[in-house]
């Protein structure tokens, strides 16, 4: 099993469709055999679940994510867990311990403090009102 986290300086970064990192994990026996970070080369938002499909992801660890990015990963054959914060590497481990406290109705968080880029503007595939963010 391989599980992706957005990453940034050791933590989850906070928004899936701006990481510029994930940091990959190989999971067997319930326990972490290698991980890597890997770049997501420029690409953002939707794209960024073909790229994790690419990488063979079966799990996401997020903070903020979007509907269109939800729905990408869905059909990717992704699991997300989102609205997670703090240690990526402990975030891991709470996963496989059964521990992560995760948010399953996570939304696109950023609306509100960079509203000029909007929803339907960056392409998190929704309008503004079906991102489930703020308007």
């Amino acid at each position: 099993m391989r599980i992706a986290v957005t990453y940034e300086n050791g933590n989850i970064f906070p928004h899936f469709g701006r990481t510029e990192q994930f940091k990959l994990y190989d999971v067997a026996d319930g326990r972490i055999t290698a991980s890597r970070v890997v770049g997501t080369d420029g690409q953002g938002h939707g794209a960024l679940a073909g790229l994790l499909r690419q990488l063979g992801t079966d799990i996401l660890i997020c903070g903020g994510i979007g509907g269109g990015a939800q729905s990408a990963l869905a059909a990717a054959g992704i699991r997300l867990y989102g609205g997670v914060s703090g240690s990526a590497d402990a975030a891991v481990q709470a996963l496989l311990d059964g521990s992560l406290v995760f948010d399953p109705e996570v939304h696109c968080d950023h609306h509100g403090h960079d509203h000029e880029h909007g929803c339907g503007e960056h392409h998190c595939g929704q309008p503004h009102s079906g991102c489930g963010g703020n308007v």
